[in-house]
């Protein structure tokens, strides 16, 4: 079956729910658990979920979604959760912690490799951090953060892992990844492009990362089996993939995914 009839009616219901659960949101707090590289487009969103629905009020969690998925499963009090990477919500999905039939891609994301935005390094391609000149890359811990794993997987596809495991520096998160290069204190970075557009006067991007070479770093969000807040957390949901929530989510470098 053509997936774009299935996400048509997704979307189409989805806008539908958000009409109707607007309502039903009113003076109703939520806590969305979501991946740090939505940050600002979420807190953004965050505010125009508040002022549809009076009284309501959204609370944040963010983090590496590794992470925020085993605060999920440790009991976490959490309506909604985003996710960077199928794979954490996946592993959620198994361990029976969202609630059936709420789950829905929502954004895409590209990888890349930053520098220093004063940076000199002569770096035009992944293979070029095997140069003697690069000493430290900075990557998120593949173990929890997925643009870690991506790239993992961007290392791997170019033959390159085995050389660069001495030069990578471990982040908890994409945006500690994007610290340590807005800072200077690493040669190089892989995060998304959403991430060095939001400090785009401090890194810049030296190499994108072909699609081939990595798993679609494809964003879902579901509303959490365990919540109280049902409705609430559904409505936000439906803001998320609404059309005006995918303006937001464009303003800040995402894509459809």
């Amino acid at each position: 079956m053509s997936r774009k009839p299935f996400l048509l009616v997704a979307v189409v219901a989805s806008l539908l729910a958000f009409s109707f659960g607007a309502a039903q949101a009113d003076a109703a707090e939520i806590t969305v658990s979501a991946a740090i590289s939505l940050k600002n487009a979420f807190e953004e969103m965050g505010k125009l979920y508040e002022a549809t629905n009076k009284g309501a009020k959204v609370l944040f969690n963010f983090g590496a979604s590794g992470d925020l998925m085993r605060q999920l499963e440790g009991g976490a009090p959490v309506d909604v959760f985003a996710s960077a990477a199928q794979k954490d919500m996946d592993e959620a999905d198994k361990k029976g912690l969202l609630l059936s039939g709420s789950r829905v891609n929502f954004a895409a994301n590209t990888v890349v490799l930053v520098l220093p935005a004063a940076s000199k390094a002569p770096i035009r391609s992944f293979e070029d951090l095997k140069a003697d000149g690069i000493n430290s890359i900075a990557v998120g811990n593949p173990k929890t953060v997925p643009a870690g794993r991506y790239a993992e997987e961007v290392f791997t596809y170019y033959k390159i892992l085995d050389p660069l495991r001495g030069k990578l520096i471990f982040a908890e998160n994409v945006r500690q990844v994007l610290d340590y290069v807005a800072r200077d204190e690493v040669d190089a970075g892989v995060v998304y492009s959403t991430d060095a557009m939001a400090r785009a006067r401090e890194v810049r991007i030296a190499v994108v990362a072909p699609d081939r070479s990595h798993k679609p770093a494809i964003y879902p969000i579901a509303v959490v089996k365990s919540t109280r807040n049902e409705s609430p957390a559904k409505a936000f949901i439906s803001l998320v993939v609404s059309r005006e929530g995918q303006r937001i989510l464009e303003k800040y470098g995402f894509k459809t995914p």
